[in-house]
């Protein structure tokens, strides 16, 4: 059974559309979700977890059609939105009893542990704490409850480089369990180049690219060359490019690039940005 399935999931709004998305995300692994601001990545987590409806297409959640009826599979997905969003006024021992009304699987002790991990302020109130500790508090919850999905937008943000460090830890161990897995968005691409088995790319709504993360890296590299060393690359060997005045560096199909010609090795930023500039041009 896959994590998650979407076939053709699509959603208009005036000015945006994201245009029959499929991905698969197998059970036991993590799948970043990258993309620009505006690219469709939040509109993706909303559909998946029924607060928006779709215009055409489906998805699934551990085998289960997002839908209205989503009460059970709910049980086991943990999420944590940009906005975490529990009430202003709670501080995070009462967050804890809400939880515990809400999941059958609520780990009370676990919990209290990821707020003294996390130096997490147990005494004051949802809307003094900083962003950060914001963020934190909503992925002690997540992890609290037994859950078999993580659904995360953008948890890292806020958050400094040494905690980032911890967090990407703590969903690396959730994952060990190989019947658990996460779908996580993220701006920091970093974090999701560390901890991801797969990546998807969104751009403008529409996925560029959706594969194995070693594949990827395996796949692809970049060179630096002349325009004229440029042109006699088989066609299709080169993805994306971006010029200097000294030279060209270019996102290339490794198998298109002759013997001789020195390929470095490509980030999954880089190789993000290159596929971009190489969709606009």
């Amino acid at each position: 059974m896959n994590a998650i399935e979407t076939r053709g999931l699509t959603k208009h709004y005036e000015g945006f559309t994201l245009d029959g998305l499929d991905l698969t995300l197998p059970a036991g692994c993590i799948m970043g979700l990258v993309g620009e601001n505006g690219a469709g990545k939040s509109t993706t987590i909303r559909l998946l977890l029924g607060l928006t409806r779709p215009d055409g297409g489906t998805a699934s959640l551990l085998g289960a059609p997002v839908g209205p009826d989503m009460r059970a599979v709910k049980q086991d997905i943990g999420v944590v939105l940009d906005d975490v969003g529990f009430p202003a006024g709670l501080k995070a021992g009462q967050i804890g009893k809400i939880m515990a009304a809400a999941y059958k699987n609520w780990d009370q002790g676990l919990f209290e542990k990821y707020l003294r991990d996390l130096n997490i302020p147990a005494d004051k109130k949802f809307s003094t704490l900083s962003r950060g500790n914001k963020m934190k508090l909503g992925i002690a919850a997540a992890l609290s409850h037994d859950a078999k999905l993580l659904i995360l937008d953008e948890p890292t943000g806020g958050l400094d480089p040494v905690v980032r460090d911890e967090v990407v830890d703590l969903f690396s161990e959730f994952t060990r369990d190989p019947s658990r897995s996460i779908l996580i968005s993220s701006h920091i691409v970093s974090d999701l180049e560390k901890l991801c088995d797969y990546i998807a790319f969104l751009h403008k709504g529409k996925l560029l690219l959706c594969r194995e993360k070693d594949q990827l890296l395996e796949q692809y590299g970049l060179i630096q060359c002349t325009r004229e060393e440029l042109g006699k690359l088989v066609p299709g060997a080169v993805l994306g490019k971006r010029e200097t005045p000294y030279h060209i560096e270019a996102l290339v199909v490794r198998d298109g690039v002759p013997a001789g010609m020195e390929i470095r090795p490509v980030t999954i930023e880089e190789l993000f940005v290159l596929l971009v500039k190489g969709d606009m041009q």
